[in-house]
């Protein structure tokens, strides 16, 4: 029989999705990395581009923002275009903004980084906190469109920070040279030191846009509130500042990345499937 230690709560096993996480960021990164170097030396083109607009053999993959972004600027409905989106726009329609936790390579950027003050300083990183409101991203994404349109060209496709990744290391593969817009970059990963993912957090309009998309997500952090012992560790994980014992994981803000789940002793939080 166990004992009554063993039927604590806070002894029940947790959940591990971190090493995915990381694996899958990583995986992911590593693919828009070695991607421009094969196409260029050995002409191995089964894999091209990067994930604004990702072919993999004959599939195409275009970024739903980026998509929306040609639409409106151009006036045209481009049919390839559409179906390009299809995949992305139904992962985000199941899932919400999983490609933000488990696929952007500013998260990667995000997560390594933190890593490395860890290495250095062995404490766990703690940024200075600067909290906007959550709504922020919805105007961050109405004010891109809005913008876009307004001078008709699609700015998140030039100045996407997840995009620029892809694109400067293309600049370094075949010219050895880097652009001025890669310093976007190096301004998001200043702001992550500032205010943990703040740009993720409060003004990634694609975060915004697959939020929007995974309201209704049927994939979602379900809180036990019997279980839960309120004890406030899921909210000191989450990279986004959402309390899960409050119900926000059920909210589009949500990215499922999985940290609440992993830290809770009482088991009290699970990913759940919704019924439709």
């Amino acid at each position: 029989m166990p004992t009554a230690e063993e039927q604590s709560p806070m002894n029940k096993p947790s959940a591990r999705y971190t090493p995915f996480r990381l694996l899958t960021l990583t995986l992911s990164f590593l693919l828009i990395l070695v991607t421009p170097y094969l196409n260029s030396h050995y002409h191995l083109n089964f894999v091209q581009g990067w994930f604004q607009s990702l072919s993999i053999g004959h599939l195409w993959f275009v970024s739903p923002l980026e998509g929306i972004e040609s639409i409106l600027t151009s006036r045209s409905v481009y049919a390839p275009l559409m179906v390009g989106m299809f995949i992305p726009v139904l992962l985000a329609l199941l899932f919400g903004r999983v490609f933000c936790s488990w696929v952007c390579p500013i998260s990667f950027f995000s997560e390594t980084l933190d890593r490395i003050i860890f290495l250095f300083t062995r404490k766990k990183f703690r940024p200075f906190g600067i909290r906007l409101p959550k709504r922020s991203i919805w105007f961050a994404l109405i004010g891109e469109i809005i913008l876009a349109m307004t001078i008709g060209a699609p700015i998140f496709v030039f100045l996407s920070p997840p995009g620029l990744v892809g694109r400067e290391i293309m600049m370094m593969t075949l010219f050895k040279t880097l652009a001025m817009e890669g310093l976007i970059v190096a301004v998001v990963l200043l702001m992550h030191l500032v205010s943990k993912r703040m740009f993720c957090r409060y003004l990634c309009p694609l975060g915004g846009l697959l939020g929007l998309l995974g309201i209704k997500r049927r994939l979602v952090v379900v809180p036990d509130t019997d279980a839960c012992l309120n004890c406030g560790l899921c909210q000191k994980s989450c990279p986004l500042g959402l309390d899960p014992e409050a119900g926000q994981s059920l909210s589009a803000y949500c990215w499922n990345c999985g940290s609440c789940i992993e830290i809770c002793k009482a088991s009290a939080l699970k990913f759940q499937w919704k019924d439709i």
